[in-house]
């Protein structure tokens, strides 16, 4: 039966004091941790060369394996005793560099609050068109909800509402370590900065910001500070802790939904005031939506009967139609 085997890490001067082996088909992973298990928080695990492992190791646990399978960017672990039998080691990024988390259920209960998020349609919106940025890895689904999403190369953003041809609003999705990443890196001050040219935008993280405090690898001081700093040099961008993946993916589907609806008022209210709309609003100094891929256009030519190749360049007339159709005058 294959083993997890923890054991001393030889390297004195290292922060990481021991080593954790996962048996896995073809050859063992390695990494440098900082405790026997994941009890009150999340390990942070360095991946090292399987030669690491000393010769004359010092184990400090060995634990027969039930079972051991990658999934997606994560391998769960199960271990064969009664307690603390099931833990997860995940894959992401830190600061620009991969980086792995070992994780137990009790690490993952504590951000996961015990709630059910509601279906009934925001803002009385049968079905809302969300464009999802076509770089987005692992994108919001907004499967509870009345969404159409639609992959396009959004400017700014990780989801966005188009109206009349024009980007409104926004929303950048981070998880804890992406937010500390780019936040340090610099990359979040240029991130907000662009959405803050849009006419409403959000950032929204999933997970605490009590979080924040219990970082090991950055100074919890320098993450807060930043983040004040963000929100005092743009105020009109607010930085959402939504707890977990599910309530910030539930605030983004609400907060584009008023989006779309405060447009659309916003646009009868001028056109009733002024048909001509001289002055500039936010609206008018939104920028321009993000253009279809000629795949989009392509099905949705053939949803209302209009010939298209199955491949290669669509005609000029296609193109106008769609625009037509999506943005009348």
């Amino acid at each position: 039966m294959a083993e997890l085997l923890i054991a001393v890490n030889p390297d004195a001067d290292s922060r990481l004091p021991f080593l954790l082996r996962v048996p896995q088909p073809g050859t063992d992973l390695l990494f440098r941790t900082s405790g026997t298990w994941p009890r009150v928080k999340a390990l942070y695990c360095h991946p090292v060369d399987l030669e690491e492992w000393p010769a004359d190791v010092v184990i400090v646990e060995r634990v027969p394996l039930r079972s051991c399978h990658r999934r997606g960017a994560a391998i769960d672990l199960v271990l064969d005793r009664a307690r603390e039998n099931r833990s997860q080691l995940v894959f992401t990024q830190a600061r620009g560099h991969d980086a792995v988390f070992w994780q137990s259920a009790r690490t993952r209960k504590q951000a996961r609050p015990n709630v059910r998020t509601p279906t009934a349609r925001a803002h009385g919106i049968e079905d809302l068109q969300i464009i999802v940025d076509a770089h987005e890895r692992y994108a919001y689904r907004f499967p509870a909800q009345q969404v159409t999403t639609v992959k396009r190369a959004l400017p700014c953003g990780d989801y966005g509402i188009i109206i009349d041809g024009q980007l409104v609003a926004a929303v950048e999705r981070k998880s804890l370590a992406d937010l500390v990443a780019s936040l340090t890196g610099g990359k979040l001050r240029y991130q907000v900065a662009d959405l803050a040219a849009l006419p409403r935008a959000a950032v929204v993280v999933e997970d605490r910001y009590s979080q924040l405090f219990k970082l090991d690898r950055v100074r919890p001081a320098v993450v807060a500070d930043g983040l004040a700093e963000l929100q005092v040099r743009w105020p009109s961008v607010p930085v959402l802790f939504c707890e977990t993946r599910q309530l910030a993916e539930e605030w983004a589907y609400r907060f584009l939904a008023a989006a779309h609806d405060w447009a659309l008022t916003e646009h009868a209210a001028l056109q009733r005031i002024s048909p001509n709309r001289v002055d500039l609003t936010e609206l008018d100094r939104a920028p321009a939506g993000p253009k279809p891929s000629t795949a989009e256009v392509r099905a949705w030519a053939r949803t209302v009967d209009l010939q298209v190749p199955d491949r290669g360049r669509l005609r000029p007339e296609i193109w106008q139609a769609w625009h037509d159709a999506n943005h009348p005058d």
